[in-house]
């Protein structure tokens, strides 16, 4: 993948709003671990290969807002192989 992926904040509170069964407009900012595992997992699949995170990423995300920026960056680095 090159360039910026066309991951959005809104994709993400979409898919916490499938996990909490609440409307997207109650989902929270913040993010907590069982969401942050959900958000992985999905982008993961929805881009077709495995985020590669470190720790400090990981421990860096608190909000929304935070794992996007993550994952976008993530995204664009290229994939091994």
């Amino acid at each position: 993948m090159t360039g910026r992926p066309d991951l959005g904040r809104a994709d993400l509170v979409s898919m916490l709003a499938e996990l909490t069964a609440k409307p997207v407009d109650q989902v929270p900012d913040r993010v907590g671990s069982m969401e942050l595992a959900w958000l992985v997992h999905l982008v993961e699949q929805r881009y077709d290969r495995r985020l590669e995170l470190t720790d400090d990423q990981l421990a860096g995300i608190r909000t929304v807002d935070d794992a996007l920026a993550v994952f976008q960056t993530s995204l664009t680095v290229p994939a091994d192989g």
